[in-house]
């Protein structure tokens, strides 16, 4: 019979002793884990209320809409006069009126996909203050203008859509003709911006070719229709990075000669934080648009703010992967500033955070 085998005998204390640890007094704040109770039927305004509560990627979403109803509810009423504010500062009508400056960040997946309409909400309502986006990001709003995308399959085989024409994008099939149409909408207006050029000294920038196709596509499904019609600037800092590119180049053999300049668009990006007395950054997707947008407040000593959604990891190095505190390291967000990342597909989270955030009334 081993040791501690006989009959009556209590467990050994090195296993009670290493089960049996005694607990350090939990914080009379600290919140219970506790979800959704269906019994008392279906509630979505109450189901995602209990998402904080939840725990995993549920408690940061949760978090998600904390920090994203703080940002928008901020005014410079909320803070102390400085000693320096100028007299239209000081002024407590001026103070109440004065909100966070919000940037809304997402890359072209979302645009190709249903996302676009949520996207167009915000801007339609002049929820967000500044857009920063891919070219893909761009072109596709445009493109479903012109021509619709359909659902697919991420299992559909390449080179069986390449024969028939198809593009896929994860899931989604865009029709070749699509950018055919798109090139013949987008090539005359090329053509009459390179006449103003030439004629007017009118210098194009990302920017402001954006907002002249917003004008031009006219039409109220476009996120960019309305960016122009509410005077709210989009960047897109690789312009040439897409089908905008490839018309870009079919353009200058045809007429050369028309000039894109970038350095406008980074010095007015960076002068949207540097003079915004309070930021905020709602980033979809990760890459250029992240970044852009974390080195634009960088200038500013960092974001307030910030809410990430997207499903890059860290391990490997990458500024899309990398966490909010990354972010503070580089001074990019305030070492003080409310922060997070919400480890989920934007398609699925981003929705229903509009819906618990900006959907809502003041």
């Amino acid at each position: 019979m081993a040791p501690g085998d006989e009959q009556g005998a209590g467990a050994p204390s090195v296993a009670t002793e290493a089960v049996l640890v005694r607990s350090a007094e939990v914080p009379a704040d600290a919140k219970q884990v506790r979800g959704y109770d269906f019994d008392g039927g279906v509630d979505y305004e109450r189901l995602l209320g209990t998402y904080l509560s939840t725990g995993f990627q549920a408690s940061s979403f949760g978090r998600a809409v904390e920090i994203i109803n703080r940002m928008r509810a901020w005014r410079l009423s909320d803070e102390p006069v400085a000693e320096g504010d100028s007299a239209e500062e000081r002024d407590p009508a001026h103070r109440r009126s004065v909100r966070c400056k919000v940037f809304l960040g997402y890359t072209s997946n979302l645009v190709s996909s249903g996302i676009r309409e949520t996207i167009r909400y915000l801007v339609k309502n002049r929820m967000v203050d500044v857009v920063v986006s891919t070219a893909g990001g761009i072109e596709e709003d445009f493109i479903k203008c012109l021509g619709p995308t359909y659902l697919g399959a991420f299992e559909l085989e390449g080179r069986a859509l390449r024969s028939k024409g198809l593009n896929r994008i994860g899931n989604l099939i865009v029709p070749n003709d699509n950018y055919c149409k798109f090139e013949d909408w987008i090539l005359p207006i090329f053509d009459q911006m390179l006449k103003e050029q030439t004629e007017q000294g009118v210098v194009w920038t990302p920017s402001r070719l954006i907002r002249r196709l917003g004008k031009e596509i006219n039409h109220p499904d476009s996120i960019y229709y309305w960016a122009y019609k509410n005077d709210i600037p989009v960047y897109c800092p690789a312009l040439t990075d897409g089908s905008l590119g490839d018309m870009l180049y079919f353009h200058s053999y045809r007429s050369p000669g028309l000039v894109v300049d970038v350095v406008q668009d980074i010095r007015a990006i960076n002068s949207e934080a540097v003079f915004a007395k309070r930021t905020g950054m709602v980033i979809l997707g990760g890459g250029l648009v992240k970044h852009h947008i974390c080195n634009a407040n960088l200038m500013r000593n960092g974001a307030d703010y910030a809410v990430y959604v997207n499903t890059a990891q860290e391990f490997d190095g990458s500024d899309a992967g990398a966490r909010p505190d990354e972010a503070v390291s580089w001074g990019k967000i305030k070492p003080d500033a409310e922060s997070v990342k919400v480890y989920a597909d934007a398609s699925l989270v981003f929705p229903l955070l509009v819906a618990q955030t900006f959907a809502r009334a003041d």
